[in-house]
Parts: structure tokens; C-alpha cells; sequence
């Protein structure tokens, strides 16, 4: 499980190249990294890699164009990826939340634009991780066994209403 994730709040314009290195750094190039390291034992086991990549991912907002890239080329990857190792049976999917409460959030979606973010996903409320334990589940096991380059958005239907 790929399970990493930073953010700098910044334009592109405007981002300085150490905080976009720094986000495409651990986002991307971290998860490439571990898998890489992974695979020789995944194809003993016939595994599975599991990449936690985003909505922003499959779209995007302002502000946030090194995290959406990195996640955009987490799926690319992860794509890449289940395509190379399908030979091997090491099954790639990835998982593409949308916002989901954790403590480094926590105040912001107390404030009035963080309550605006939430008003603006269909189901109402922010994810909890406990929403992603089924498409966990799913591609650990044996019922994902035929699921290799898929990409399952668990966002309450957030990405629907981004466009």
C-alpha cells in the first residue's frame, strides 16, 4: 500500500521549484520507489500493489498543481505498472479519495471555506478511512483477483459535481 501524501498551496506561476520538487518527491517518486523495491517479493507472492492517489488526480482545482500532477502520475503509474507486471500476476489498482478527515485537516474544515468544501460534495459530508476499508478490501483480495489497472474513486460523489 502507497499510502503517502503532501500538499503546497501555491499557483504554478507563482510555486517555488523546491516545494513542487518536494510534493512530486514524495508523492510520486516515493510510491514508484517502494513499489519498485516491492515487486521481486510481490511476484513470489503473486501480490498486489495498492496506490492511494486522489480525485485531483482525474481533475483539479486552484492552488493545488503540483499535488494534482503527482496524483495524476500516480495513476499513470500505477496503469503503467499493472500493465508491465500483469505477466507476473502482481496486480497495480489504485484508490482515488476525495476528502477524507484526518488530523492534519481537521481546522480547516471547521473554518467557513472548509465548510463551503464540504457543502459542495454530494453525499454531505467528508470520508472517513473507514469509507475506504471496502475498496481496500477489494483490491487486496480475493474478490479484486481479476482487477489489475483500475482506478476506484471513493469521494462521495465529489468528483461528479467538479466536472
Amino acid at each position: 500500500l502507497n499510502n503517502s501524501g503532501i500538499a503546497v498551496t501555491a499557483r504554478a506561476a507563482t510555486m517555488a521549484e523546491a516545494d513542487w520538487d518536494r510534493v512530486l518527491d514524495t508523492n510520486l517518486k516515493g510510491a514508484f520507489l517502494v513499489s519498485q523495491a516491492a515487486v521481486p517479493l510481490l511476484r513470489e507472492a503473486r501480490g498486489a500493489i495498492i496506490n492511494i492517489a486522489s480525485i485531483l488526480g482525474l481533475g483539479v482545482l486552484k492552488g493545488v498543481s503540483a499535488y494534482a500532477a503527482s496524483k495524476a502520475g500516480l495513476i499513470q503509474l500505477t496503469r503503467a505498472m499493472a500493465l508491465e507486471l500483469a505477466r507476473d500476476e502482481v496486480r497495480v489498482n489504485a484508490i482515488a479519495p476525495g476528502y477524507i478527515a484526518t488530523e492534519i485537516n481537521g481546522e480547516f474544515f471547521e473554518t467557513d471555506a472548509g465548510r463551503r468544501v464540504i457543502a459542495g460534495i454530494p453525499l454531505r459530508r467528508l470520508g472517513e478511512t473507514r469509507d475506504l476499508d471496502g475498496a481496500l478490501l477489494l483490491l487486496a483480495g480475493p474478490a479484486g483477483a481479476f482487477m489489475t489497472g483500475s482506478i476506484i474513486v471513493v469521494d462521495g460523489g465529489h468528483k461528479l459535481a467538479m466536472g
